[in-house]
């Protein structure tokens, strides 16, 4: 049984930084990719940032790049988000989601789901 762990959320204030983490377990993720995404209230769920499983392969939705980078480590079977510059419009609950294939933006294309980890910026 796939099981994705996030954390590293909390609070921060606008231009910190925070990583956060993504711990895969229950079966071999090679052939998988993972990505990022995130919610505010209220809001739909958007596409943060994507990876291969190999890491040769990153997308990031246009309002992080610069300032966030996701990298994996497969010898952990993990996956990072290291977000700098931190906005208050980066307030949400991130979401950790693996599918099996390439990586993609699309949200409803992942098939197993972390249970999110909130992340706060404060003006």
């Amino acid at each position: 049984q796939v099981r994705l762990v996030e954390s590293g959320g909390g609070l921060a204030q606008a231009g910190g930084s925070l990583r956060l983490s993504c711990a895969a377990s229950g079966r071999t993720f090679s052939g998988y990719a993972m990505g990022w995404f995130r919610q505010a209230p209220g809001k739909e769920r958007e596409f943060v940032a994507a990876i291969s499983w190999s890491g040769d392969i990153t997308y990031y939705a246009d309002s992080v790049k610069g300032r966030f980078t996701i990298s994996i480590d497969n010898a952990k079977n993990t996956v990072y988000l290291q977000m700098i510059n931190l906005k208050p419009e980066d307030t949400a609950v991130y979401y950790c989601a693996a599918r099996y294939g390439t990586a993609v933006t699309a949200w409803n294309l992942y098939r197993y789901w972390g249970q999110g980890t909130q992340v706060t910026v404060s003006s």
